[in-house]
């Protein structure tokens, strides 16, 4: 009868040890996945002020390169190219230099645009952190401090040591 018993109580111990340390699946990470609406908000629209007619003319009259992109830095201006069009600019005469500009002009804008938006995202966390760490504070500081009551409930404050601060001048404490 011991046998059995000894043996139920090893294998209940073996069952312990094995759920003790079974765990939980790991869960594969949420990625939250822009829409195409939030994308296109984020994305920096193009804003051709110096048009690209006006790049093929300036290309036509010898206009040198360095030139062209001085003026597309002066007007601020931002081309969403597709590979034809860039080939049919450099085939109207566009220096492959401008179009390389005109791109790398293009892709810093997204970076930036990224960015940008990165940062807002990471700067409404911040302050959501902020917020729920003194929501935190104010909810639970008072079970964090044996003094807190002191000062939040007056003279008469919840505080472990209260039998030792409110002691009458003669005689035992309460809670003695």
């Amino acid at each position: 009868m011991q046998v059995t018993g000894i043996k139920l109580m090893v294998l209940g111990t073996i069952l312990a040890l094995l759920t003790g340390c079974a765990a939980t699946p790991v869960q594969a990470p949420q990625i939250q996945r822009i829409s195409p609406e939030e994308l296109e908000r984020i994305m920096p629209k193009p804003v051709p002020n110096l048009t690209l007619e006006e790049i093929v003319q300036l290309s036509k009259q010898g206009t040198t390169v360095e030139q062209i992109i001085e003026k597309i830095k002066v007007s601020n201006s931002r081309y969403d190219l597709t590979p034809s069009q860039s080939l049919e600019l450099n085939k109207q005469g566009v220096d492959a230099k401008v179009l390389d500009y005109i791109y790398a002009a293009r892709e810093q804008a997204i970076r930036d645009s990224f960015a940008d938006e990165i940062n807002k995202l990471e700067k409404d966390n911040q302050v959501a952190l902020e917020k729920l760490k003194q929501d935190y504070q104010w909810r639970y500081q008072q079970y964090y401090d044996p003094f807190w009551g002191y000062g939040y409930y007056g003279y008469y404050g919840y505080s472990p040591y209260w039998r030792y601060r409110y002691r009458p001048f003669y005689g035992p404490g309460y809670g003695w």
